[in-house]
């Protein structure tokens, strides 16, 4: 059986001895769908994208919260040579609007509901506007809503049932160097971008991954991570390379999350620092430890007291911190038996990528010496979406004289700047010390502050702000605002109730426009903010000057 080399191929490509174990578990407590299933509903999926007629490479976005359809839809676009765009089910109306843009997707899967909560951002015009909209077919998974119809006459709209009884197409050829998905993250400045991801990326990160966290046939992997997250994604992709079982789960609360682990006798959790601080909070039944074999952390820094608390309810799951960015999938991994000898450490390179910590000359730090940290290998994306220039900014070729390359080998390697600053001891292990730029780390996002700031300044009290991130133990950093007024927003420190309550308009203009993450949770006013010497606002003084001021703070 040849090795799988492209997404698709994990499921069409299965071997033989699998097709009649569980790959996906679509709910809690719902009948899986074995591996045979989960193949003829894909490659049904993959011949009406073919039949709608979508060129090779266009893309294909998909804005559902984790289920059957999410999973088909995506590995299906990637079957018909399409480039599927997941989005955050937690996105607002602007960010769907954004991404349908940015992209220029050509087919959009949603729920009538979920179309129906965007109309706001995408009135008539909207679809009829070609240069914002390149839509050409919706599919809905709860039918044609009559509503979402008559807002796009130009738009081809069928249910889920229709698209899938679609006459099959011919099938796509592809290679592993094609570009399988784009993944949208925030970067340091202004909306998010869509990172390029190639099949190589998506198929050979997973092997790694399977390697160092030792997957295989009998696992059950509990995805709580979003699937437009590369971290979710790759609980479907570990899963499907080793043969185990995904089961997907859209929790409420975190306690969803502790039954679903006991129920489904789930023996796989990969999660990011904020959730693993709420579960510790929760009760806990007896025996979680007799199945689930190991916890993972990405996404941030792993508190150290959450970590005592994870390893005392869980003293036979072993504990793996990996440490990951999407421009290159997975960087490095602390192993369970370097947890307690290398406390605070990101760990070494996973398998099959190599990292290193630059000085800006682009010299090898020494150790304890602070750098960039660059990563190599295959899971290197292959840039922004429609972003030279972005592009060229993070993704650079490798300094000479690294890894034994020289003027001799004639073409250069492109490496990923990460833009995160780390030290290495002197065995190796990797340590955070922070951004290099203003972007902000908060419950396993990336947050970029104009994206934040944009928003808050078409409210009318806001004549200037500055968004930037602090310390929190629970959130990795939390959001804050400082916010100077333009009329609306009380001139004196003095008016404590009043400020209070143009703070609270400010966070459910935020909340209206906004994901929960990206919502501000400390507030500052400030009359006027600080200009320097070139008339723009000094950041840094104005961060600095509130970090150690009196602040209006609240829970998200």
């Amino acid at each position: 059986m040849p090795v799988p080399a492209l997404l698709h191929d994990l499921l069409l490509r299965t071997p033989a001895a699998w097709l009649a174990r569980a790959a996906l578990s679509p709910a809690v407590g719902a009948t899986p769908l074995t591996y045979g299933e989960l193949a003829e509903q894909v490659d049904q999926a993959r011949g009406a994208f073919v039949r709608l007629g979508l060129p090779r490479g266009a893309r294909v976005a998909v804005y559902l919260e984790k289920r059957l359809e999410m999973v088909v839809a995506c590995i299906g676009a990637s079957a018909a040579g399409l480039v599927m765009v997941p989005m955050n089910p937690g996105l607002k109306a602007e960010q769907v609007q954004h991404l349908l843009e940015d992209s220029q997707a050509a087919a959009w899967v949603t729920s009538a509901a979920r179309w129906k909560a965007c109309e706001p951002a995408l009135p008539p015009e909207w679809w009829r506007d070609e240069q914002r909209c390149g839509l050409r077919h919706v599919v809905l998974t709860e039918g044609s809503d009559a509503g979402p119809v008559a807002a796009a006459p130009s738009v081809d709209v069928l249910s889920w049932a229709q698209f899938m009884v679609l006459p099959a197409g011919t099938r796509t050829r592809g290679i592993d160097a094609d570009l399988a998905a784009l993944l949208y993250t925030s970067g340091s400045t202004g909306r998010p971008k869509g990172v390029m991801l190639s099949h190589r990326n998506l198929v050979v990160g997973a092997r790694s991954v399977v390697e160092y966290l030792g997957n295989h046939p009998d696992d059950a992997l509990l995805a709580v991570l979003p699937l437009s997250f590369d971290a979710g994604l790759s609980q479907l992709t570990t899963a499907f390379t080793a043969g185990a079982r995904a089961v997907l789960l859209n929790h409420l609360l975190s306690q969803d999350v502790v039954k679903a682990l006991a129920r489904e006798r789930i023996t796989g959790l990969t999660a990011v620092p904020p959730l693993y601080h709420q579960l510790v909070q929760m009760n806990w039944p007896e025996g979680l430890d007799d199945h689930l074999r190991y916890f993972a952390s990405t996404g941030g820094a792993m508190p150290a007291r959450t970590l005592a608390a994870l390893r005392e309810r869980l003293p036979r799951s072993r504990p793996f911190i990996m440490y990951g960015l999407t421009e290159a999938f997975r960087s490095t991994y602390l192993p369970p038996d370097d947890v307690d000898r290398k406390p605070g450490s990101m760990g070494r390179a996973i398998p099959n990528v190599e990292v290193f910590v630059l000085r800006p000359d682009g010299l090898e730090c020494g150790p304890g010496e602070d750098g960039e940290l660059v990563h190599r290998g295959p899971l290197v994306g292959l840039g922004y979406w429609r972003d030279p220039e972005r592009t060229a900014q993070r993704f650079r070729p490798l300094p000479e004289g690294l890894a034994g390359r020289s003027l001799g080998y004639g073409l250069p390697e492109t490496v990923v700047f990460s833009g995160d600053r780390v030290w290495r001891d002197e065995e190796g292990f990797l340590y955070h010390r922070g951004r290099l730029d203003e972007q902000i780390k908060t419950s396993g996002y990336r947050v970029s502050p104009g994206e934040v700031e944009e928003v808050l300044l078409r409210h009318p009290a806001v004549g200037e702000c500055v968004v930037f991130g602090v310390p929190d133990e629970a959130l990795g950093q939390r959001v804050a605002a400082v916010v100077s007024p333009a009329g609306c927003l009380p001139q004196s420190e003095s008016q404590a109730q009043t400020q209070g309550e143009g703070f609270d308009a400010l966070a459910a203009h935020c909340r209206l426009h906004l994901p929960a993450y990206l919502v501000p949770t400390q507030w500052h006013h400030r009359a006027v903010l600080p200009r320097n010497a070139n008339g723009k606002i000094d950041r840094p003084l104005v961060v600095a000057d509130a970090m150690g001021a009196p602040q209006r703070q609240e829970r998200a």
